[in-house]
């Protein structure tokens, strides 16, 4: 009897082992992919969740499993190779192209965020195209980040007057622009009645500090977000300066001798208290701004991705600024060393830092931009864990979407980058991306180099 006992017991296993793969089957969907042998960065502690298994259905996150699954129950399984699963980031400064650019490079733009890891963008000029594009982009019609856009800009030009700026807000705010693009030059009285309607009409609004409006009443009247830590070197400049805030130049590059740091906790305290963001797109300052030659930057293997007229008004343009007799490199280090000092503190003092580095502005390549921004926050001495939570966890609170995306959690969006290094360790893990997942489509490592080869100028 003792064969037939263990020739039973071995069919029955079998069959439970059937059983077990059918109903593991049925619980997913017929397109369910999984994700073997990856390690989860969990960017609230800042820590690892290590060698899990992730299985994506239906454009979520079904489950984490620490037991491999059955591949044989899936559509289609990624081998993360004991790579580092990230929530993807979001570039919170971004510029989409407009007509009459073509097609073809709005599209080429939107890519080259992707194939960055970045999964999210805040465009910050915003165009009626940028509507369609933000629809078709949420419809997985096109590879593409998702797309938060701004109105067009409002601006000393635009608004010159309150009855303009009140129909130019009842305006966009109807059009379904999801925030209200601030430029400089609105004459204070012009910017209260502008955040007056904006309020009513239940619209934010976010950008530039207008110089006639300053950091203080900017803060007080409740931006969404200050942008290039705009206004705040000339915060610290006492009235016993004498001076004419009309005399700033550059973001307050004129102001840099005449700054007080002791007041840098008072702009950081106001910030907390109104709840205002900074997006500090310190990339732009350290290239466009920085003393350092526009050839340097243009043999960067990233400009192979822009169109050469492009490129050669960048030179131009920057060529221009380091011609002028007022600009003087040493001062720019005194100023450089302000901002990051501003910086760090808004990320301690105040309410909080966005990653954001203002592409495609000078020498800022789209997507490739966002790693110049983090080594500006390194230089400003925040944490890779804290600089990881600027992309991904913080964003995702800004939109009010962090219980769709922003950490990788079962039930969550599949929005995520897999690494093939860990972040945590260093930050030039980002630049190693295996894949993307973004709108129920899987980007391989191969597919990201084939298409960067075809918009490649080279």
């Amino acid at each position: 009897m003792r064969p037939f006992h263990i020739l039973f017991l071995i069919a029955a296993g079998s069959l439970m082992m059937y059983s077990c793969q059918q109903r593991q089957q049925a619980a997913y969907g017929p397109s369910a992919v999984l994700l073997q042998d990856l390690n989860i960065v969990r960017v609230t502690s800042g820590d690892i969740m290590e060698s899990v298994h992730v299985v994506v259905d239906s454009g979520r996150i079904a489950k984490i499993l620490t037991e491999a699954p059955d591949p044989a129950a899936f559509s289609a399984v990624v081998d993360g190779k004991g790579g580092y699963l990230l929530p993807g980031l979001t570039e919170m400064h971004a510029h989409i192209p407009s007509p009459p650019a073509t097609d073809a490079y709005i599209e080429n733009t939107l890519f080259l965020y992707l194939s960055n890891g970045i999964t999210t963008i805040r465009g910050m000029l915003g165009h009626p195209l940028h509507l369609e594009l933000r629809e078709a982009a949420s419809r997985g019609e096109i590879l593409s980040p998702r797309i938060f856009t701004s109105s067009p800009s409002l601006n000393g030009n635009t608004v010159p007057d309150g009855q303009t700026a009140s129909a130019s807000v009842r305006q966009y705010a109807s059009e379904g622009y999801d925030f209200l693009k601030i430029h400089p030059g609105i004459r204070r009285p012009v910017f209260d009645t502008l955040v007056a309607t904006a309020r009513t009409e239940g619209i934010p609004f976010a950008g530039h500090v207008p110089v006639d409006v300053g950091i203080r009443h900017a803060l007080e009247s409740g931006y969404a977000t200050i942008d290039h830590v705009d206004g705040y070197l000339e915060g610290l400049v006492p009235e016993s300066a004498g001076v004419s805030p009309e005399e700033n130049g550059f973001f307050g590059f004129n102001f840099t001798d005449l700054a007080d740091t002791s007041r840098i906790r008072e702009l950081t305290s106001l910030s907390r208290a109104k709840e205002v963001w900074v997006v500090p797109t310190q990339s732009l300052f350290e290239r466009w701004f920085a003393p350092t030659l526009a050839d340097s930057m243009l043999a960067q293997p990233e400009m192979q991705y822009m169109p050469e007229e492009i490129l050669a008004n960048w030179k131009r343009v920057k060529d221009q600024y380091m011609a002028d007799p007022s600009w003087d490199p040493e001062i720019w280090e005194r100023f450089d060393r302000i901002r990051l000092q501003l910086i760090k503190a808004l990320s301690e003092e105040g309410y909080g830092l966005l990653l954001g580095s203002d592409a495609p502005q000078l020498f800022n390549v789209p997507g490739f931009s966002i790693h110049h921004e983090i080594d500006g926050m390194q230089r400003a001495g925040l944490s890779n864990a804290e600089i990881l939570r600027m992309g991904t966890l913080y964003p995702a609170q800004f939109f009010g979407i962090d219980a769709e995306i922003g950490t990788i959690e079962e039930g969550k969006k599949a929005e995520f980058i897999l690494l093939a290094g860990n972040p945590l360790e260093d930050l030039d893990a980002l630049k190693e991306l295996e894949g993307v997942m973004r709108s129920d489509t899987w980007v391989t490592k191969d597919e990201i180099e084939a298409r960067l080869q075809e918009i490649s100028q080279n």
